[in-house]
């Protein structure tokens, strides 16, 4: 459990606005602390399952933020993965998505550059 004052640091710090205390943002700095707090203690205690499940309840938590966020603002999401230092793992529907626009984009270059030419008879 964070004590207050870390907690209002967190909020401090990426708040969106001033009044801002649940944001994603916000959401997704606290769980990052919970979790690091949470793996220490486990590393000593090995052996409480009660908390293991608090974390890996905390982590799919984060996850859920963390996409929400990546469809809604992916500039905000790439910052905060940036300055939280998370790893992350894209699953195979983003790597589908990433393909797809690639091979989109792909298709649009060509039909530009064949109406640029113009046509020899």
């Amino acid at each position: 459990m964070l004590d207050k004052k870390k907690k209002e640091r967190l909020i401090a710090k990426y708040k969106t606005h001033e009044s801002d205390t649940g944001s994603s943002q916000v959401q997704i700095a606290i769980l990052t602390e919970e979790i690091k707090e949470l793996t220490g203690h486990l590393k000593s205690h090995k052996k409480d399952f009660s908390s293991r499940r608090g974390l890996l309840k905390k982590v799919a938590e984060r996850r859920r933020l963390l996409n929400y966020l990546r469809r809604e603002d992916e500039k905000e999401y790439n910052k905060i993965v940036k300055d939280l230092k998370l790893k992350v793992v894209e699953g195979p529907k983003v790597e589908l998505e990433k393909k797809i626009i690639e091979e989109t984009e792909q298709a649009e270059g060509e039909e530009d550059q064949v109406e640029e030419q113009p046509e020899q008879k």
